[in-house]
């Protein structure tokens, strides 16, 4: 597999072993040590002759061989010349665990970088700097400072933090969680997320793929991948790092919105990554993905010694949107058939508080074999009656006998509960402490399940005039113009598609007044000046003019008040424009993130936008079926739908129009912001109209 020498090394040198406890060089020694790693362990140390009963050599050509791993803890001024000494003996893979580089400044960055091309010109893979190192239990392999070797089991994690990797390694030691292997990614200067990734996905000991990352190295490789892998392995992330910063700065109503943290919402959503908010959920849901099958459809039956634990259970149901599974006939008979004629048989199984192991045996071993039954959930509270332990082998029993839907149990309590939950989880079967987390983990287990079966992925390219489009851009990126004027940028619309309504500049009140005559009453005045983005925060827009006076006085009370508002505005006219006033106003948008690229938007439009921020968003290029899920995803889509007998609008032509946005930003990389604002939509067979619009661009 990829990084074969990292996570199996026949050899292990570690430079900058040490004598004295409690320094990194001793306690990686040490682990490898302790962890029985069969292969031959190498201490580099010029002041020491053995460490913990190993010979020390001077230096790595001392070896006499080359080792196939390299674990290096020198000061950071010493890495390069120990890299130079890698790259001489043809060492293929090298883990670098000091600190001291880029995460310390400029100085740290540049001998970074200094190191990355030592390596890079000998071929010499490295993970780090400034990590924790690297752990395999299956091959007794703790390259690391983390602490003990855990158990060996079918969840590979990375973290690019080594001091949570480190914590995440104590809780699971203390609850028995296993992993197939642990990597510290530290600085990335040379193996990063997607090498990580890609050799878990193609590791046979992994079944699911976990970690915590505070930045992506390559977003657009990331997307690609990861969307590859997700159909293959489940990837569960912890992403830290979002802010607001960069919305702060952005100057469109779009990019006021989209923060780096919707980025990675739109990331996760498109690549099918399970995004975890805490170290808790993180392990809920690995536990039950690397040990049971994915469940076939929604429908959860429980059983339960306690009502309470019960009701618990069928809330989360309903409230993660499960379905409590319908018992069958042929079920119910079966229940009734050795159940007391107390207990509740129709979901959920309610074998009553006096139930001994044999109850919830049988009861378990007829829910598994219900037809309507795609997921089951032991419940269990320690009262006196209550056979924890035998309850818990009876569970691992049932399950293994039939492992075809998946079983999870949530023991209640503590100490009274404590060898059984250690019973069920060497027996493969996923613990909660509590019946809403179980619940929550199903729910994951089967949005994961759609997102695998969702459609192939076909994203529609209209007709467009690409060619008159660059030329605007183009035009403007040779003059300095960063943001497009309204005009040229409903040009860019129209050459894709777009309608916008007529209308044109004028430069004084009776041009504007015969503009207005020639389009026909109403109209709109917009204020037209490149220094102008919001033109109704400076009183730049009327709308509703109804006659040729009304739009000499509007045009000459614009001109007289707005250049003593904004003295340094450039005014170059006022917009007189057709008044589109029929149908519901939205919003299409854009925002390029610098790291995934355009992130489409949409939500209720006009002024509102950024009040209410009823908006969602989606990486583009988009298909159809994600055009429409973005306005599904708003409480806009309701009353675009209908509401108390009113018509809808046409949901298509909406998502048409996203999808021709996509398109233009897909197609123009130079375009880093841009709204449609106000679009307007109408009943179905009616053409929507791009009635405002404002496109940013850049030099790229």
């Amino acid at each position: 597999m990829p990084l074969e020498k990292f996570f199996n090394p026949d050899s292990v040198a570690i430079v900058g072993a040490s004598r004295q406890k409690g320094k990194v060089g001793y306690e990686i020694l040490k682990s490898m040590i302790d962890a029985g790693y069969p292969g031959k362990i190498f201490p580099v140390n010029p002041n020491a002759d053995e460490i913990e009963g190993l010979k020390c050599f001077a230096n790595l050509k001392s070896l006499g061989q080359r080792p196939d791993l390299v674990v290096i803890v020198v000061p950071a001024k010493a890495v390069p010349d120990v890299m130079q000494q890698c790259a001489s003996l043809g060492v293929k893979a090298a883990v670098i665990i000091t600190a001291g580089f880029k995460e310390v400044g400029e100085e740290g960055k540049k001998l970074e970088q200094q190191v990355a091309q030592i390596a890079k010109r000998a071929g010499v893979r490295v993970i780090g700097p400034n990590c924790l190192g690297v752990i395999v239990p299956a091959n007794k392999l703790n390259a690391s400072f983390g602490g003990d070797l855990p158990a060996v089991g079918a969840t590979g994690y990375l973290s690019q933090s080594g001091a949570l990797l480190a914590a995440i390694l104590d809780m699971a030691n203390a609850n028995g969680i296993g992993f197939s292997k642990l990597i510290s990614i530290g600085n990335k200067a040379d193996i990063d997320e997607i090498d990580i990734i890609e050799a878990l996905a193609a590791d046979p000991d992994t079944k699911v793929i976990a970690g915590y990352l505070e930045s992506i190295t390559d977003g657009a490789a990331f997307v690609r991948q990861a969307e590859q892998i997700s159909q293959k392995k489940p990837i569960l992330l912890m992403k830290s790092g979002g802010t607001a910063a960069g919305a702060r700065a952005a100057s469109s109503h779009t990019g006021s919105l989209a923060g780096s943290e919707t980025a990675y919402e739109c990331v996760f959503e498109r690549a099918g990554i399970i995004r975890c908010f805490s170290i808790k959920k993180q392990f809920d849901f690995a536990q039950t993905f690397a040990t049971q099958p994915l469940p076939r459809g929604q429908k959860v039956a429980v059983i339960t010694n306690a009502g309470g634990a019960g009701i618990m259970a069928a809330d989360a149901v309903e409230r993660y949107g499960l379905t409590f599974a319908e018992l069958s006939e042929k079920t119910i008979h079966k229940l009734r058939s050795r159940l007391p004629a107390a207990a509740n048989v129709l979901n959920p199984i309610d074998v009553l508080g006096d139930a001994l192991a044999d109850r919830y045996e049988f009861a378990l071993d007829v829910a598994i074999d219900g037809p309507n039954v795609d997921a089951v959930i032991v419940l269990l509270t320690p009262q006196a009656m209550t056979e924890p332990v035998a309850t818990a082998e009876a569970i691992v029993r049932i399950a293994k006998q039939k492992p075809q839907k998946p079983v999870l149990a949530s023991f209640l309590g503590v100490s009274k509960v404590q060898k059984a939950v250690e019973i069920l989880r060497k027996g493969g079967i996923p613990q909660y402490d509590s019946p809403e987390s179980a619940v929550l983990t199903i729910k994951v287990m089967v949005d994961y399940v759609r997102w695998c079966a969702r459609p192939k992925r076909i994203v529609r390219l209209f007709p467009v005039n690409r060619r008159k489009a660059e030329t605007i851009v183009e035009r403007c990126l040779r003059q300095g113009v960063r943001e497009i004027g309204e005009a040229e940028s409903k040009e860019i619309l129209e050459a894709y598609g777009f309608v916008t309504p007529k209308g044109s500049i004028a430069t004084t009140a009776e041009q504007a007044a015969n503009i207005a005559e020639q389009i026909g009453y109403p109209v709109v005045l917009k204020i037209w000046s490149p220094d102008i983005l919001h033109k109704s925060d400076v009183s730049g827009v009327r709308v509703g003019i109804e006659t040729p006076q009304e739009v000499m006085d509007a045009f000459d009370l614009m001109m007289y008040r707005i250049p003593q508002k904004l003295p340094n505005a450039k005014i170059l006219g006022v917009l007189v424009q057709e008044m589109c006033s029929t149908g519901k106003e939205v919003i299409l948008g854009m925002n390029r993130d610098p790291h995934f690229g355009p992130l489409m938007m949409f939500g209720m439009g006009g002024t509102m936008v950024e009040v209410l921020k009823d908006v969602s968003f989606y990486l583009a290029p988009l298909t159809a079926d994600e055009a429409r899920q973005m306005l599904v995803n708003t409480r806009t889509y309701k009353m675009l739908k209908g509401v108390r007998g009113e018509k809808g609008v046409d949901i298509d032509a909406i998502a048409e129009g996203l999808q021709r946005l996509s398109q233009l930003v897909t197609e123009f990389p130079q375009i880093k912001e841009m709204d449609i604002n106000p679009y307007m939509v109408g009943p179905e067979g009616t053409t929507p109209i791009a009635v405002d619009a404002r496109i940013s661009v850049e030099k790229v």
